[in-house]
This record gives C-alpha cells, structure tokens and sequence, in this order.
C-alpha cells in the first residue's frame, strides 16, 4: 500500500451533490450493498483487502485538491493527502495573471517543466470582480512539471465550474465546486508511477479561517500503478482539516465500489465511522467496511493512533460476531 500522492485533488466537501449516485454525500454514508459478482472476503485474505481498499479511498480523496490550492502548513503525513502538495491550483492562477483570459503558462519547481492553464470565461467582468460564473471552463495541462516534493506531474484536467461563491481577491475564501475529467494524469513519485483516467466532481470551502472542507465524488476513476490496477466506481470522499484546533483536527469519510487487481473480486466500501485524527498522525478513531458477495472485514482504527483492529465477518454486512479477528498496525498496512 505504497501510497503517492495521486490526486493533487483531495475528496470531501460538505458542499452537496458531490456523490456519484443517490447515496449523496451530506456527512453521512449509508452502508453500500454487497457488490456483483463471487468474491469472499475470509481471515486468509482481509488483511489484504482492507490494506488495498484503504489506500484506494486515500487516493480518492486526494482529488480535490486541484480545484484550488491549500495552505502549505496544511502537513503531509499518512492521513493528510496531498493537501500541501499541490503544483498550483486553478485559483492561485487567476490570482497571480496579468490576464487571466490569456492561458498561463507556470514553470514549475527548479524550471522542471510547465503547467499551463486556458479559461473559458462566459463574464470577464465577473471573474474580474473575483468570481467566477457556473459554466466557466478551465483546461490545465501538465506537461513533465516537478512540483517540488519528489513528484512529476504529466496530463491534462478539463474542468467546469458548477457553483461558486466568495471572492478570490479578498482573502475572505471562497467556495467552488468543480467537474473535471481526468486524461492520462499522471504522478511519478520515482518508485511509483500512477495513471488515472476519469471524471470526478470536486468541492472545495475555505470561507471559515483556518478551517478547510474538501469532497470529491464521480462515476468512474482509473489508476494504473506499476503493477496493478484500479477502478473506483459510485465513490464518494470527503475531509475537513480545522487549524483553529490544538492539536490539529483531521477527518475522513468515504464510500464506493473497488474494482483492483490486487484482490480476486470487486468490494463495497464505506466509513460507517468517520475517520479522526490529530496533528500528523494516523488516525486514532473510524472504522472503514469492506464488504463482497460473502464475508465483510471491518478495519478499527485504535486510541493511540498506532494499532489497527480488523475484525472478518461470515456476513455480508459487517454484522454479528466476528470469525476472526487481527491486530495489525497503520504502518504494516502502509508497507504492503
């Protein structure tokens, strides 16, 4: 579960209409239905599902980010997602062109490579009064661009603009809500090399200071890895960060369908508890569910932010008495 940092887009907004199907992400999950087709999930092998289930909802909610840029004191770690890694967020462009109706054209970190951003504004007058107009488009295109942090970053985001509301200018935030369709996007971290394709919907909110809550949602990502590939159906994630807290306060939640080569079926998975966590650690609180046509496995993180309980189910559904249950911890389900 070698994790990168894939999506320079992070999930989770508490913004509505970000989920892909009627399970809408409002905060709240409702536990998915076991997925089509035979695959059981038993003590020989959920260890390893959880672990490859996990590190997909990870990548999920790394989506976001692309819609705009996050502070950089915003931390890294395990939990954080690539929140402070960004190569340059759509906002960040408009704010620093001369003529944001002109594509822009960035060099990147240590002059290693470009991203180039082209608009499509329906009102010029209001994205100048620091707004942009539902239906504005924006084209961003990677081409080789080391983003500072052990990344290349190659291929292209087309997005759209569905709702926004603040001002970009007055540094009072903003909140935007985002389509885009991924097309062979591509982060090489050097060890790994991942590839996504797909359409993801991204919300982003950072009207309260300090405080920042991203979604992402869509029907259909794909990410080739090395060795393995996968596909993300009906997924949804989200994730606030609050700064105003000491210690930092971090949540995640998530839910979807995993289609993976790293495992023999498709699974269902989703956060029945909300994932918790402080600072840069992993979190200390959450459950994430992982169901197949037989069997469920329920991962549990533990209070001191280290251990991780994952409990196996003769159900499909997570319910009843464990068969089986397995103590691990966040950084052997990391190194698988």
């Amino acid at each position: 579960m070698k994790r990168a940092l894939i999506a320079l887009i992070i999930p989770l907004l508490f913004i509505a209409g970000c989920g892909a199907d009627n399970r809408k992400f409002n905060g709240d999950f409702v536990n998915p239905l076991p997925p089509a087709g035979a695959f059981d999930i038993d003590a020989g092998n959920a260890l390893g599902v959880t672990a490859v289930t996990y590190d997909a909802l990870l990548q999920s909610g790394e989506l976001a980010g692309l819609a705009g840029s996050i502070d950089d004191s915003l931390g890294g770690g395990l939990t954080k997602g690539s929140f402070n890694r960004q190569v340059g967020g759509v906002l960040n462009a408009v704010v620093q062109a001369a003529d944001p109706l002109e594509p822009i054209v960035g060099e990147c970190f240590n002059e290693g490579g470009t991203v180039t951003f082209t608009f499509d504004i329906i009102d010029p007058l209001i994205l100048l009064g620091g707004m942009f107009s539902v239906g504005d488009t924006v084209l961003i295109e990677y081409l080789n661009c080391d983003e500072g942090f052990g990344e290349i970053v190659d291929g292209t985001i087309d997005g759209t603009i569905d709702a926004f509301a603040g001002d970009i200018f007055s540094g009072n935030g903003y909140a935007m809500t985002m389509a885009m369709n991924l097309t062979d996007f591509q982060v090489d971290i050097g060890s790994d090399v991942f590839t996504s394709n797909g359409d993801a919907t991204a919300a982003l909110d950072t009207r309260v200071s300090l405080y920042v809550s991203a979604s992402v949602g869509g029907s259909l990502m794909t990410t080739d890895r090395n060795n393995s590939s996968e596909v993300l159906t009906d997924y949804s994630s989200a994730q606030t960060l609050d700064l105003n807290l000491d210690p930092t306060e971090y949540t995640a939640t998530a839910l979807g369908t995993l289609d993976s080569t790293q495992i023999d079926g498709l699974v269902d998975y989703s956060t029945p508890v909300g994932f918790l966590a402080f600072d840069l650690n992993n979190p200390h609180l959450g459950q994430l569910l992982v169901t197949a046509e037989t069997g469920s496995a329920r991962l549990i993180a533990q209070e001191n932010a280290i251990d991780v309980v994952i409990e196996v189910y003769s159900t499909s559904d997570g319910t009843g008495e464990p068969v089986e249950t397995i103590n691990t911890t966040w950084a052997e389900l990391a190194a698988m």
